[in-house]
C-alpha cells in the first residue's frame, strides 16, 4: 500500500513520468500503468498474493544497510556483496530486486532525515497548496436541549490559513474521513501533504524519530486523496502550532457564542457557515488583507 500511495502522488501530483517511476520503484512499467488505470488506493488481488523471493531476508537485509550508514564510505559493503551473502544464507533471487530494495530503503531513510536531522527547522511560511494540518478538541453544545460532549475535528490550511471546524460523537475512521471530504470540499482542493499529531486512528505505532506504523485504512485514504501523511514527534504540538491555536481560536469566537440546536448536522452546517464568514473578518497578519483574500 506504501507502494501505491507513492505511485500515485509521483503520477498525479508530480506527473512525473511512467519510466522514472518504473525505475525509482523497481516495478514494470506495465505494473505502475495497471495501479495507475485501475485506481488503486490499496492492493486488492482475486488470488493470494505470492510473495517475493527476498520477503524471508528483508529483516536481515535492512539491519545490514543500517549497519553500513554507521562505517566510513571505505568500510561499507557494496549491494552486490550483500547479494552475494543473501545466496550464501539461500536466497535464490536476482541482484536487481535486492538493488530496488536498497534504493528503496535509502530514500525512506533520507526523507526522514530530511525532517529530523541537524539544521532542520519547521517553516514558518508555506507554499499555497503545499501543506494542512489538523487535530482533535473536545468541546460542548447544546442540542435539542442537552449538553453534549463533542469530539472537535480542526482543519487548517496552512498557507492561507482558512479552516474548517466540524464536530462529531466519536473520534472514529468514519469521522475522522468525513471530516478530511469536507474540508477539502470547502477548501475546492486537495494540499500537497497534511500534518497530524500520532493519534491512534493514524498512527498503530510510534516508532524512533519519524518512523510510523502507518494504519492501513488511514493510509488508503491518503493514497485516496494523493496527499502525503506527517507526524509531529511526541510531545511537540509546536510542529502544528497554527491548528493548535486554531482549537483556542474558535472556543473563544465560535463555541462560547453559539445558538441552540436541534441535531448535529444543524450544528455542522452553523460551523461551516461560521467559518467561512470569519475568514473574511480575520486579518492575515503576514499577508496583506484577510484569510478570505489570501
Amino acid at each position: 500500500m506504501g507502494f501505491l500511495s507513492v505511485i500515485r502522488r509521483w503520477a498525479l501530483r508530480d506527473k512525473m513520468p511512467i519510466r522514472e517511476i518504473a525505475r525509482r520503484t523497481g516495478l514494470s512499467r506495465n505494473t505502475v500503468k495497471k495501479y495507475l488505470r485501475e485506481g488503486a488506493v490499496e492492493p486488492k488481488f482475486k488470488t493470494p498474493k505470492r510473495s517475493s523471493k527476498l520477503d524471508p531476508y528483508a529483516d536481515r537485509l535492512s539491519a545490514w544497510l543500517l549497519i553500513q550508514t554507521r562505517k566510513s564510505r571505505k568500510e561499507r559493503r557494496t549491494v552486490k556483496q550483500m547479494h552475494s551473502d543473501l545466496v550464501k544464507l539461500g536466497y535464490d533471487g536476482s541482484y536487481k530486486r535486492v538493488a530496488a530494495f536498497a534504493r528503496a530503503w535509502r530514500e525512506d531513510r533520507h526523507r526522514a532525515e530530511q525532517t529530523t536531522g541537524r539544521g532542520t527547522y519547521v517553516p514558518l511560511v508555506f507554499q499555497p497548496g503545499e501543506a494542512f494540518q489538523f487535530d482533535w478538541s473536545e468541546d460542548w453544545a447544546n442540542i435539542a436541549g442537552e449538553r453534549v460532549k463533542l469530539q472537535v475535528a480542526h482543519i487548517k490550511l496552512s498557507h492561507s490559513r482558512a479552516f474548517l471546524v466540524r464536530a462529531y460523537p466519536l473520534q472514529t475512521h468514519e469521522m475522522l474521513f468525513d471530516a478530511h471530504w469536507h474540508a477539502f470540499r470547502v477548501f475546492g482542493g486537495v494540499p500537497g501533504r497534511g500534518i497530524y499529531d500520532n493519534m491512534k486512528t493514524a498512527v498503530d505505532r510510534v516508532g524512533k524519530g519519524k518512523q510510523r506504523d502507518i494504519n492501513a485504512r488511514f493510509k488508503a485514504m491518503a493514497s485516496h486523496y494523493v496527499f502525503e501523511p506527517e507526524f509531529c514527534n511526541p510531545a511537540a504540538g509546536w510542529e502544528k502550532g497554527q491548528v493548535e491555536k486554531n482549537v483556542q481560536d474558535a472556543r473563544n469566537r465560535m463555541w462560547q457564542v453559539m445558538p441552540v440546536f436541534a441535531d448535529l448536522k444543524e450544528l455542522n452546517q452553523w460551523l461551516e457557515d461560521r467559518c467561512i464568514a470569519l475568514w473574511a473578518e480575520t486579518s492575515h497578519k503576514a499577508l496583506p488583507g484577510s484569510v478570505a483574500d489570501v
